[in-house]
């Protein structure tokens, strides 16, 4: 077992792992530079803890930069000692976790520095898609290291202390950390580069969660036993509709819903599910957020956005990845329309339509709202590729509201016409009895049986196989 001297960042690595199941790598390494009396500074480590352990019984390599050493720098043995284990982690095929804290590259080491996270963003790359990468961010975590946290899948980052910035807030031309401070939790998060944000503890807590859901490796199935009844009912799902992290949590199994990247781009959700015991991945329009003590707090409306967009593309291209199947709940209206999205909300739709189209995992769509105009394809439509698609019973699903269409097509006329011909509309083209009558709707269900449902679709595409065009990847 490790022989570490209890450092903060042994005691993170301990209060991660499964008890006393921490076993070090490289505690002898130190650094091979003597320049600027760097051989008179002690290095216990090179300023880095290396080893591996287990969570919940399964294998996970772990590294934490120890603060005390040299400010945790990334020097040329620091960095070796973060490759090997990378290099350890794609053999067994088992998850890697960093647990930063420092101050950047060593100054002292030039090149050699520069070359060594060269180096770990090599390994990163990889990795990526072949094991899942988690970092958690307890200090500084500034420059190359901040490029490092990103090439991950999921960054944690603790709420007061934590800092992930390129450029710090004070190199930022009128700007200062007092005015606007840009490397916070609060604001990376609500940038959309932070997955969750708590104490340190919470941190560590959520990591051993996540860990939990993931599967080791893209080769290996993420289910366990499932002891939830699968054909329950749940009640009320309808009054969901609007909060869809409340939805997802309903039908889920033991009602456990774990969100990614919940400060941002809220009007779009991204978490993990259990369905049947095995990890599902969920994306969800949501119209509005319930305050858990004051009730409905923000209303998100129901128009695709550019962020949201591209946090969904991300998190289905993770999923399909690492062949977790993809649950769609679509209640869309349209797309965003001001300047600011104009900019980007092409391309960000373009990149969901393809995340979506291009992934041959499972794909399930649940239409529980309005599905309207080109928004109802790009969220995962029957067309698109999704394998089987539910629609509640009230569902709308057609170009646009019946009264809008109406007044189109019938302009000039009184208002009692335009009502009678909007009737008429809905039931024809707009209702989810019409999209089912061709096709585009495979099941009209009721919102209560929702999850016996998804999970009888799940379990008919669990061999699901895919045949496509024989490319090295998409460019989208």
């Amino acid at each position: 077992m490790s022989n570490t001297a209890k450092s903060l960042a042994s005691q993170r690595i301990n209060s991660l792992l499964d008890e006393n199941s921490f076993v070090e790598i490289g505690g002898a390494v130190k650094a091979r530079n003597t320049d600027f009396n760097m051989s008179a500074a002690a290095a216990e480590s090179d300023g880095v803890i290396t080893g591996y352990g287990v969570i919940d019984g399964g294998l996970v390599y772990v590294y934490s930069q120890d603060a005390s050493v040299l400010g945790g720098t990334v020097g040329e043995m620091h960095a070796k000692k973060i490759t090997a284990l990378y290099d350890m982690a794609m053999k067994m095929g088992a998850p890697i976790i960093g647990l930063v804290d420092c101050a950047g590259l060593r100054l002292q080491e030039a090149t050699d520095a520069l070359n060594a996270f060269g180096e770990i963003y090599r390994r990163q790359v990889a990795a990526s898609g072949v094991i899942p990468q988690i970092t958690a961010v307890f200090g500084t975590c500034g420059g190359g290291m901040a490029v490092a946290a990103e090439l991950s899948d999921f960054v944690f980052m603790e709420g007061t202390k934590a800092k992930l910035f390129v450029n710090s807030p004070n190199a930022l031309g009128g700007n200062n950390a007092e005015k606007n401070n840009t490397a916070s939790a609060a604001f990376q998060s609500e940038a959309g580069n932070v997955d969750f944000t708590g104490t340190e503890d919470e941190i560590l807590t959520q990591i051993r969660t996540l860990v939990g859901l993931l599967p080791a490796n893209n080769e290996e199935i993420a289910v366990e036993e499932c002891e939830d009844d699968l054909n329950r009912v749940c009640a009320d799902l309808a009054n969901a509709a609007g909060d869809t992290s409340i939805l997802l949590s309903q039908i889920a199994d033991d009602n456990v819903f774990f969100e990614t990247k919940a400060d941002f781009a809220k009007e779009m959700v991204t978490g993990f599910l259990r369905l049947n015991g095995q990890t599902v991945g969920a994306v969800a329009n949501r119209s509005e957020i319930y305050d858990a003590e004051s009730g409905k707090s923000e209303e998100t409306g129901t128009l695709l956005t550019p962020n949201g967009c591209e946090k969904a593309a991300a998190f289905v291209s993770f999923c399909d990845a690492f062949d977790l199947p993809v649950l769609t709940l679509t209640n869309a209206t349209g797309f965003k329309a001001c300047e600011c999205s104009e900019k980007r909300i092409a391309r960000a739709a373009a990149k969901l339509t393809f995340a979506f189209a291009d992934a041959t995992v499972p794909k399930v769509n649940v239409i529980i709202g309005k599905a309207y105009g080109n928004a109802f394809n790009v969220m995962n439509s029957k067309a698109a590729g999704a394998d089987y698609t539910y629609a509640w019973s009230q569902a709308q699903i057609g170009m646009m509201d019946a009264k809008l269409a109406a007044g189109i097509m019938y302009a000039g006329e009184d208002g009692s016409v335009i009502n009678e011909k909007a009737a008429e509309y809905a039931a024809l083209q707009s209702s989810a009895a019409a999209a089912a009558s061709r096709g585009y709707v495979d099941t009209i269900i009721e919102p209560e049986d929702t999850r016996k449902y998804v999970i009888g679709a799940f379990e008919m595409l669990y061999s699901k196989r895919e045949d496509r065009p024989d490319k090295k990847h998409g460019t989208v």
